[in-house]
C-alpha cells in the first residue's frame, strides 16, 4: 500500500511537472509569438507600409488613352492593368472568388485563425499550402512582394501580411477589399493584370458581363496563370474552371444543375491580344506619350508626395480629341489605297536593275542596314564588319510587313532592307478647323515595322501645297483672283522655275492655282516679294528650319510636317483664324482629379474676307484643276477646296483638302527621296495622296452620326465680300478701267 501510494504521488508530481512544461511551452510560444508581432510592428523585420500607403495603396496601373467618343484607344503600362469599381463587377466574379479562395471572407477580420497555423506549418517544412485569406493575398500583392523560399523569411512575411490585413480590414469595406484584390492580380498572357484587362483579353468583354463559367475560368487562373492558361493549356484550364464551378455550388452560389450545364460548355474564348502595337492610332499614341511627359515636366505637375508621374504605372487618364470612328476610317482608307499604289509602283520597277535605276541605291541600302535593329544587335554583340556583312548575306526566316498581312519570308537580311526601302509610306491628319481638335492621326503604314511618325515628327518638302500662301498675300495686297496673267516664264532675282503640264495663254489667278502653274506663281511672288509670304506662312503656324525669304518658297521648297500644314489650311476654312492643333483635352489622375486642361493658342492670321476668297480659289482646284478627280472618280461634288502637291522627281505627293467642318492633310512618298515614281502621272499628289483623302471623306460623309455634312458651304464674312469673285463681271469692269488705274495688275 505504501509503495502504491508512493507511486501515485510520483505519478501526480510527474503529471503536474509535465503539465507545467506544457503550459510553459505554450505560454513561451505565445509570448514569443506576441514579441514577434511587436517586433514586426516596430519594423525589426523590415518596414510596414505607413498609414498614407494604406489609404492610397500602390499598384502598377495602366494609363488609359480615351477618345472623344469615350473609347479606350490604348494604354501605357508596365503591367496591363485598368482598375474597376465594385459596381462594375459581375456578381459571378465575386462569388467565384469567395467560393474558391476564402469562403469565410465575410466573417473574419483579415485573418482566419482556423487555418492560418496549419498554413504556417506547411510553409515551414517547405510544402506550399495556399489558403491565405483574400485580405492577406491583397496585402501580399500590394505591400509585401512575392513569397520567399527561405522558411524564416517567409514566416516574417506572413506576420507582416497579418498585420497589414488587419489594418486593411479596419480602413476598407469588404467590397473595397474585393475590388482592390481583383484590380491587382495577374492573369498571365501579355502582362495582363486586373479583372478588367483579363475580361477584355480572354473574352473581349467587360467585367460586369462575365458569365459564371467565364468568371470561374478567370478566377481559377489566379493560383497559377501560366499552368492554367486557357491559351497554352486548355484542358487544364477547363478542369480548373469546373473545380471552381463546383466550389460555387458548395457555397450555394449555383445550383447543381447549373454547374453541370456550365461544365459541359466549351471555353468559348475570344482572345484579344493587347499590346503597344495593337489597336487604333498607334503612331498617335507614341507621339502622345512624349507630349504628355513634356507637359507634366513643363507644367511642374507631380504627385502629392512630390515625385513625378509615371505613365506606365500611375493610371492616368488622357482624354484626347481623336474620334475612334474617324480614326478607323482613316486607317481603313490608307490600307485600301496604299495596297493598290504599292502594286502600281512594283509594276514600274519590275525586272529593273535597281542599282542602276536608282542613283546611289547601294549607299541607301548600306544606310538602311546600319539603321536596322539587326545591325545594332550584332554591333552590341561585338561582331566585326565582315561578320555583319556575312550575316546580312545569309538566308534567314524574317518577319515582314506586306499589305496582305504580316508574313514570314525566307530571304537574306540585306534583301529585306531592299524590300523595306521600296515600301511606300503614307500619313494623314484630320482636324476640325473651328476648334483645332485633331480627329484622326495616321502616322505611317505599320507601327510595328516602321515606327517613325510622319504626321508631326517627320517633315517633307511640301511642293505646290505652299502656293496658296503666296496667293493669299497677293489677295491681301489687293490683287484680284480674276486677274489674268500670261503663262510664260518669268525670272525672279535670277531664278526661273521649270513648268510641268503648262497651260498656254492667259489664265486667271484662280485658274493658275487650280492647275498649279509654276510660271504664274513665280510672277505673283515677284509682285508680292518673299518676305511677306514668309511672314504669312509663320502666322499660319508652319515652323520650318529652311523657311527663308527666297522666291522659290512659292513652289514649296521648304520642309514642313503634315501636322503644321493641315493646321495652316484650317486658317482658310476658319475665317482667317489660326487655331493651334489640339489633341489633348485634359489629363486626370487615377482618382479623377484634373491635372491638366488644354488651352490652345488662337490668332487672326489673315483678314476674314481674304480667307473666304482663298476658299474660292481652293475650290477651283477641285472644280476645274488638278484635284478634279475628286468629282469624276470619287463623285464628291459638295463644297470642297484643296491643293495637290508634287515635289521634284515625284518624291513627295500631297493633298490637303478643306471643308467647312473638316480639314485633312495627306502625304505619300518613300523613306528616302531618291526612290520615287518615274512618271508624274503616277507620282503626283493627285494620284498618291488625293485618293486616300477621298476614300476617307466618303466614309465620314456616309456616317451621319459624325455630324460632318455634305451640303454645308464656307460662310462668307458677316460684312459681305467686297472682292469681285464673278470673273465675267470683273472682266467687264476691267474693260471700263483706265490703264493707269490698272497699272498695278499688268503683266
Amino acid at each position: 500500500m505504501y509503495v502504491k501510494r508512493k507511486e501515485d504521488e510520483l505519478s501526480q508530481q510527474d503529471k503536474r511537472r509535465y503539465s507545467g512544461y506544457i503550459w510553459k511551452t505554450v505560454i513561451g510560444v505565445f509570448v514569443i509569438f506576441v514579441l514577434l508581432i511587436v517586433f514586426t510592428m516596430l519594423g525589426l523585420f523590415g518596414p510596414l507600409p505607413p498609414f498614407r500607403d494604406l489609404e492610397n495603396p500602390k499598384s502598377n496601373t495602366a494609363t488609359q488613352i480615351i477618345s472623344s467618343d469615350g473609347k479606350v484607344l490604348g494604354t501605357y503600362y508596365v503591367q496591363n492593368r485598368s482598375p474597376v469599381t465594385f459596381k462594375e463587377l459581375s456578381p459571378n466574379v465575386v462569388n467565384a472568388l469567395v467560393a474558391t479562395e476564402d469562403t469565410r471572407f465575410y466573417e473574419h477580420s483579415g485573418i482566419d485563425f482556423s487555418r492560418s497555423f496549419s498554413i504556417i506549418l506547411y510553409n515551414l517544412v517547405g510544402k506550399h499550402q495556399g489558403g491565405s485569406t483574400i485580405t492577406q493575398q491583397l496585402a501580399k500583392n500590394l505591400f509585401n512582394g512575392g513569397g520567399s523560399h527561405n522558411a524564416f523569411v517567409r514566416f516574417t512575411q506572413k506576420l507582416k501580411e497579418w498585420i497589414i490585413s488587419v489594418k486593411l480590414e479596419r480602413h476598407y469595406t469588404k467590397e473595397e477589399i474585393l475590388t482592390m484584390y481583383l484590380n491587382t492580380v495577374s492573369f498571365g498572357a501579355y502582362n495582363t493584370y486586373g479583372i478588367k484587362s483579363a475580361a477584355i483579353t480572354y473574352y473581349n468583354t467587360t467585367p460586369d458581363k462575365l458569365t459564371p463559367d467565364q468568371a470561374a475560368l478567370l478566377i481559377g487562373m489566379l493560383n497559377a496563370p501560366g499552368y492554367y492558361s486557357p491559351i497554352n493549356h486548355p484542358d487544364r484550364a477547363k478542369n480548373r474552371r469546373n473545380f471552381v464551378l463546383e466550389r460555387m455550388a458548395q457555397a450555394n452560389f449555383l445550383s447543381s444543375g447549373q454547374v453541370e450545364e456550365f461544365k459541359h460548355k466549351p471555353l468559348g474564348l475570344e482572345f484579344t491580344r493587347i499590346d503597344h502595337n495593337e489597336g487604333l492610332a498607334q503612331y498617335f499614341r507614341a507621339v502622345l506619350k512624349k507630349e504628355v511627359q513634356n507637359i507634366l515636366v513643363d507644367k511642374s505637375i507631380a504627385k502629392p508626395d512630390g515625385t513625378p508621374y509615371d505613365l506606365d504605372r500611375d493610371g492616368l487618364k488622357i482624354y484626347t480629341t481623336i474620334d475612334a470612328t474617324m480614326q478607323g476610317y482613316a486607317e481603313e482608307s490608307q490600307r485600301e489605297y496604299m495596297r493598290k499604289l504599292q502594286v502600281l509602283y512594283n509594276g514600274t520597277i519590275k525586272g529593273s536593275d535597281l542599282y542602276k535605276l536608282i542613283p546611289g541605291f547601294k549607299d541607301l541600302i548600306q544606310q538602311g542596314i546600319q539603321r536596322s535593329d539587326r545591325y545594332k544587335e550584332l554591333k552590341e554583340d561585338g561582331k566585326s564588319d565582315d561578320e555583319i556583312t556575312e550575316n546580312f548575306n545569309t538566308v534567314d526566316s524574317l518577319d515582314m510587313f506586306t499589305w496582305k498581312g504580316d508574313t514570314t519570308m525566307v530571304m537574306k537580311p540585306i534583301d529585306s532592307v531592299v524590300f523595306c526601302q521600296l515600301m511606300l509610306r503614307n500619313s494623314l491628319m484630320s482636324m476640325d478647323p473651328t476648334t483645332g481638335y485633331v480627329k484622326a492621326w495616321v502616322g505611317g503604314i505599320n507601327f510595328e515595322h516602321f515606327k517613325y511618325d510622319q504626321v508631326k515628327v517627320g517633315t517633307r518638302q511640301v511642293g505646290s501645297t505652299a502656293k496658296p500662301f503666296t496667293y493669299a498675300v497677293a489677295i491681301e495686297q489687293g490683287y484680284s483672283p480674276c486677274q489674268q496673267f500670261n503663262n510664260v516664264p518669268d525670272t525672279v532675282d535670277g531664278w526661273c522655275p521649270h513648268s510641268y503640264d503648262t497651260k498656254p495663254g492667259m489664265l486667271s489667278m484662280r485658274s493658275a492655282l487650280a492647275w498649279s502653274q509654276n510660271w504664274i506663281t513665280a510672277h505673283i511672288m515677284k509682285m508680292v516679294t518673299p518676305a511677306p509670304v514668309v511672314e504669312q506662312i509663320k502666322r499660319m503656324g508652319v515652323n520650318s528650319p529652311n523657311l527663308d525669304p527666297y522666291p522659290s518658297i512659292c513652289l514649296g521648297t521648304f520642309d514642313a510636317s503634315v501636322f503644321d500644314m493641315t493646321a495652316a489650311y484650317c486658317t482658310f476654312a476658319n475665317h482667317g483664324i489660326w487655331t493651334q492643333p489640339t489633341f489633348i483635352t485634359r489629363i486626370e489622375d487615377k482618382n479623377g482629379n484634373v491635372l491638366y486642361t488644354s488651352h490652345p493658342q488662337i490668332r487672326q492670321a489673315m483678314n476674314e474676307q481674304n480667307a473666304y476668297v482663298m476658299t474660292y480659289l481652293l475650290k477651283g482646284v477641285i472644280q476645274e484643276g488638278t484635284g478634279s478627280r475628286m468629282q469624276f472618280t470619287y463623285h464628291l461634288y459638295n463644297p470642297i477646296g484643296g491643293k495637290t502637291g508634287t515635289t521634284s522627281n515625284n518624291s513627295d505627293g500631297w493633298f490637303i483638302g478643306i471643308t467647312p467642318q473638316l480639314v485633312t492633310g495627306v502625304w505619300t512618298g518613300f523613306e528616302n527621296r531618291a526612290i520615287h515614281f518615274r512618271s508624274t502621272a503616277f507620282g503626283e499628289g493627285a494620284n498618291t495622296a488625293l485618293p486616300i483623302w477621298a476614300l476617307y471623306m466618303q466614309k465620314v460623309y456616309a456616317n451621319p452620326a459624325l455630324g460632318i455634312k455634305k451640303n454645308v458651304d464656307f460662310d462668307p464674312p458677316k460684312g459681305g465680300v467686297s472682292i469681285q469673285l464673278d470673273c465675267n463681271q470683273y472682266n467687264q469692269q476691267q474693260q471700263n478701267t483706265t490703264p493707269e488705274a490698272d497699272k498695278k495688275l499688268e503683266f
